[in-house]
């Protein structure tokens, strides 16, 4: 599945992504966001890259900037029963913050869950302290509606998160 938005080539990630991925999962300043902690080898990639690969019920897409070719990030969408809501997460270099790339990709996941599959519920959430990530969802489409908690997958760094969700 491959989705091209302006600037982007949404595609499947594969475990030859990994010294890519690496180079923006490794960053503590992007890191500091995500639910995972710093990677520390492209082995640690290689391996969540596997799982991705063999996972049937999200659709996990590497950004590539058409431009250059270069993998810049990543994300994904998934229908959340529990919810009733396709949530959806993003992933970018840091380098290539600020640029408008997440909100590219984002809509286009939105577009694809849409015309796949007739969603119109969509939620996602981010850390409050990472006020872009607040300003992409918004562009998307979604308001907020509640605080909740974030802390990371190992249980470190808890903090307050925000909750948006939206009806597109």
């Amino acid at each position: 599945m491959k989705i091209q938005t302006e600037r982007l080539l949404l595609r499947p990630l594969s475990v030859a992504d990994a010294q890519e991925v690496f180079e923006w999962v490794s960053d503590e300043r992007v890191a500091k966001y995500m639910i995972y902690t710093t990677y520390k080898n492209v082995e640690q990639v290689e391996k969540w890259l596997e799982s991705v690969e063999k996972e049937k019920n999200i659709f996990e897409f590497g950004f590539q900037r058409i431009s250059d070719g270069k993998l810049i990030g990543s994300g994904n969408i998934r229908y959340n029963p529990n919810i009733d809501r396709w949530e959806f997460g993003y992933n970018l270099r840091f380098d290539c913050w600020g640029k408008g790339y997440a909100t590219e990709a984002t809509k286009a996941m939105i577009e694809f869950a849409r015309l796949k599959f007739g969603a119109r519920k969509f939620a996602s959430e981010h850390c409050e302290e990472n006020v872009a990530s607040g300003n992409v969802m918004r562009k998307c489409g979604l308001k907020f509606v509640e605080y909740g908690e974030f802390k990371k997958l190992d249980g470190s760094c808890p903090q307050r998160s925000m909750k948006y969700e939206g009806d597109l």
